[in-house]
């Protein structure tokens, strides 16, 4: 098959990764998060590609399954806990271990062994292993930017599936024998040039994609260790357990020589969606850094929408002079302000994407006390009624869907009528501020215009009860 993708001669690794990027974006074959770049792309039908790995005979015959973290590869974990096999998840960016064993409750049913399989839930059903556990890795999934029909494997450039395999190895987990799976778009699968390989870059046995099952038959050998020569002094601070790994082979004799310190660059993608943080005033930037510091999926890329955003909210969210500054004094001291002091208190920041224009908001209200945002998701994916974003309120027992059209929002809100969660019925309608268009058999009160484009104030909510936002 002719790949999607069409790699130059001398075409570098970044090259590539910036290819199969912008391809993604460019034909919108992802969901939340976005964009792609610096990531493992959450491609589009990714669960179909995951069920393939129930196909393959090696996961038949294994007992015990690595999978990365990654956003795409939640059905690949799945696969592994409904197949009752022992399934191990990297501990992400390994800043507290190698890897940690899921346990899901005693009996669970297939939606909370989807709750396990999300990132929340990896954190809280996880037990961590410890580097002297005798553990033997029968199967490793793995995610990837960009792979070949031949096996060769190229990651978001930070070298952690590189480095944990290597790790794995060093402990005796995984052997020539280990087949390394890798799940992605059919777009993902190009040329890449023999000479771009190294010895610490893992190659891949089977990649899954949503239409095809390609066994590459890969003569390269892995990763048969750590090489140290690859790392560094900074690499070993930044993740501590390597020091426990370079003491362990030093007690053994092996060579732990570390390579010279890196010259200080980064990728060519790094800024491509910049967040404009010099304009911003200390109190803004700290409340999105305590943002970005919750929520690990977020790499910090900014929504390349935000260069647009409307002057007047720009002033408001940043607290600058001008009409944001107005109407806090009309509002001072009475409910306005009230209201106003408890959404900062909560954390809340306006932002471009609640006021885009076309972006139509559904409200749901009445939420059970209790109920997980990941319950939400699944209640809205078996709907089919999954929103470019969700917003969680859940000490307000309420959300609200942001949905691409007033059609999309329309096709939502017929498919969630009725709509029961824990056995307690939803209220489900459109949001305050999208009830000025006219929908078929409904009328509304037009409200007075206002004076200056403003965001609804339901449908901008706190995000310290919201640690996941999702796009479907």
């Amino acid at each position: 098959m002719e790949p999607l993708i069409k790699i130059n001669p001398g075409a570098t690794k970044w090259d590539i990764r910036g290819k199969v990027w912008d391809y993604i974006e460019d034909n919108n074959l992802a969901n939340f998060p976005r964009p792609v770049h610096n990531r493992i792309p959450n491609f589009k039908d990714s669960s179909t590609a995951c069920a393939k790995v129930s196909e393959l005979q090696v996961f038949t015959q294994a007992v015990e399954v690595k999978v990365d973290p990654d956003k795409p590869l939640e059905g690949a974990r799945l696969a592994v806990l409904e197949a009752h096999k022992t399934l191990l998840v990297p501990t992400p960016r390994l800043r507290s271990g190698l890897f940690n064993k899921i346990v899901p409750p005693q009996g669970a049913n297939k939606e909370q062994l989807r709750i396990c399989c999300s990132s929340q839930g990896v954190k809280e059903f996880s037990v961590p292993i410890d580097l002297d556990s005798k553990v033997k890795i029968d199967l490793v999934v793995v995610g990837s930017v960009a792979v070949s029909e031949k096996g060769a494997r190229i990651g978001k450039g930070e070298g952690y599936a590189d480095l944990e395999y290597g790790m794995m190895a060093s402990m005796g987990a995984v052997n020539e024998s280990t087949v390394v799976v890798t799940i992605v778009h059919d777009c993902q699968v190009v040329d890449i040039p023999d000479e771009l390989m190294e010895s610490h870059d893992l190659t891949v046995d089977y990649i899954l994609t949503p239409s095809r099952v390609i066994q590459t038959n890969c003569q390269s050998k892995k990763p048969q260790g750590i090489i140290w020569t690859k790392l560094h002094t900074a690499k070993l601070e930044k993740i501590p357990i390597l020091k426990k790994f370079l003491a362990l082979e030093e007690e053994a004799g092996k060579d732990v020589t570390l390579g010279p310190e890196p010259p200080a660059t980064e990728s060519p993608f790094q800024h491509a969606h910049p967040k404009r943080e010099n304009k911003r005033k200390p109190r803004q930037k700290v409340r999105e850094d305590a943002r970005e510091e919750f929520n690990e999926e977020r790499s910090g890329e900014a929504d390349p929408n935000t260069r647009r955003r409307p002057p007047r909210v720009r002033k408001e969210s940043r607290g600058s002079e001008g009409e944001g500054v107005e109407k806090r004094k009309r509002t001072r001291g009475g409910e306005g302000n009230r209201k106003e002091k408890s959404q900062e208190s909560e954390g809340e920041v306006l932002t471009q994407s609640n006021c885009l224009p076309g972006v139509t908001t559904v409200y749901l209200g009445g939420i059970p006390t209790g109920l997980r945002v990941s319950e939400l998701k699944i209640a809205l994916r078996e709907k089919e009624a999954g929103p470019l974003r969700l917003t969680w309120q859940g000490a307000q027992r309420r959300a609200f869907l942001d949905y691409s059209d007033q059609q999309a929002a329309e096709k939502a809100l017929e498919a969630l009528q009725g709509l029961s969660l824990n056995g307690q019925s939803v209220q489900v309608e459109l949001a305050k501020s999208q009830r000025r268009s006219k929908r078929p058999g409904t009328s509304y009160r037009r409200p007075k215009p206002p004076t200056a484009p403003t965001c609804d104030a339901e449908a901008t909510v706190s995000k310290s009860d919201a640690p996941e936002e999702i796009e479907q």
